[in-house]
């Protein structure tokens, strides 16, 4: 037998380490050539790492959560003399030494109040009040894996001892955190009756995009002085013209209100270069973009995400439509590649019927500005009679919110922007005029 070391292989892009989000292997398991081994995270995507041999892993480095330097040992693999790969030259002392090391690592953190290893956490932590934890053998491993679930609500479900088999999702077939509460719930108590009750507190460790996402916003707050910027528009005749372009579709996909605000920013940018930029406050350099390379926040089970609609400003209404669907269904499927989720050079954000009145968004820094449109709410207005009077009429009423950086754009310019941007969409014929 001999032991191979497989260290954190190259991911290309520049990538000098990569952040531990899920092991789906443990000491003294047996893997396969090309099996599934540990999920980690760039700063561009999550990436799954497969084994480049069979055998028995003796050792791994470290816990979810933990940076892990390109080059250095991921884990260690007992394998057969005969099957080893050439990478093993280095020899067998060096494998077994790093190996070692890992296992001091892990003893002395046995004594300390934090576990190194997560997975051997989860099956060595005490069973929590609020489920029974389930026997952890072959079967229960066989029915976690069929399950849909994102790696944060895996790690979520371990951590409490649930079965993920035994949640019953509450859409699309997918397991998501506000399933694992309600689960909780009916499982403390006997039944929903309960859900009232209090239960006991529960410590998550910030990982993989959450923890992205927490330092990306907190850079972004320390560095960039935000101001926002809110303007109420009348959307009424805009959704008229969404719904007599979607007539006859069938079963194409349909127009949404978002293709229609995209084409009304793309239009009004080149009169406004200062909001379709990037700031490199190191080199104080402002770089303004002919293309409009759009990000488009997305909310899925992990967290936020934004993938990148490309040169958004040469598509129509349709393609537009059709590269939102794709983009949304890889983000949330956790599909996206690194470069659907890298260069973008403006953000739009929307939560939709959820939006509220104003909203303040978070610029997605180093870009300088990010727009935010609200929910569409039915108002009485006074409009013109068309007699030289008024009337009073039901409209439909729509916010827009923008955020800039404040170092790079003045606030007579994201006024005057917003304005523009609200001719467009309350004569909407405009926007299908080239």
């Amino acid at each position: 037998m001999a032991k191979f070391t497989f260290n954190m292989p190259d991911v290309g892009e520049g990538v000098a380490e990569a952040e531990i989000v899920e092991w789906h292997v443990r000491v003294g398991d047996r893997v396969e050539e090309d099996q599934h081994l540990v999920d980690v995270m760039t700063d561009k995507a999550t990436i799954d790492i497969e084994s480049p041999v069979a055998g028995v892993v003796t050792a791994v480095a470290g816990e979810v959560g933990d940076v892990i330097a390109v080059g250095a040992m991921l884990l260690v693999i007992e394998v057969e003399d005969e099957g080893a790969p050439e990478a093993e030259a280095e020899g067998e002392a060096e494998a077994e030494a790093a190996a070692e090391q890992v296992e001091d690592e892990m003893s002395d953190a046995a004594a300390a109040p934090e576990p190194v290893n997560a997975v051997e956490e989860a099956d060595a932590a005490p069973e929590p009040a609020q489920a029974p934890a389930p026997a952890q053998g072959p079967a229960h491993k066989a029915s976690q894996a069929k399950v849909l679930a994102s790696p944060a609500v895996r790690q979520r479900a371990r951590d409490l001892g649930i079965n993920l088999a035994e949640v019953k999702p509450a859409e699309d077939g997918r397991v998501r955190h506000g399933d694992l509460d309600a689960f909780l719930a009916y499982s403390a108590g006997g039944g929903f009756a309960a859900a009232g009750k209090a239960r006991s507190d529960e410590t998550i460790k910030v990982i993989g995009l959450r923890k992205r996402i927490a330092q990306n916003m907190a850079a972004a707050k320390r560095h960039i002085p935000h101001f926002t910027y809110v303007e109420e528009c009348d959307v009424t005749d805009l959704e008229t013209l969404r719904a007599q372009l979607n007539e006859g579709r069938g079963d194409k996909p349909k127009l949404t209100m978002l293709p229609l605000l995209i084409t009304a920013i793309c239009k009004t940018i080149p009169a406004y270069p200062m909001i379709n930029a990037r700031y490199d406050d190191e080199a104080g350099v402002v770089t303004r973009y002919g293309a409009v390379h759009l990000g488009m926040a997305a909310q899925t089970d992990s967290g936020l995400m934004v993938p990148v609609i490309r040169d958004a400003q040469s598509r129509n209404l349709w393609q537009l439509a059709r590269e939102i669907g794709r983009l949304a269904e890889a983000a949330r499927s956790g599909k996206a590649t690194s470069e659907e989720l890298s260069g973008s050079t403006l953000t739009i954000t929307s939560l939709g019927p959820l939006g509220g009145i104003a909203t303040t968004p978070v610029i997605n820094r180093p870009e300088v500005a990010i727009i935010g449109p609200n929910r569409i709410i039915e108002r009485p207005m006074f409009i013109p009679d068309g007699m030289g009077g008024e009337r009073i009429a039901k409209r439909k009423l729509m916010n827009i919110s923008i955020s800039c950086d404040h170092r790079v754009v003045d606030g007579h310019d994201a006024a005057s922007f917003v304005q523009a941007i609200k001719r467009l969409i309350e004569s909407p014929a405009l926007l299908l005029v080239d």
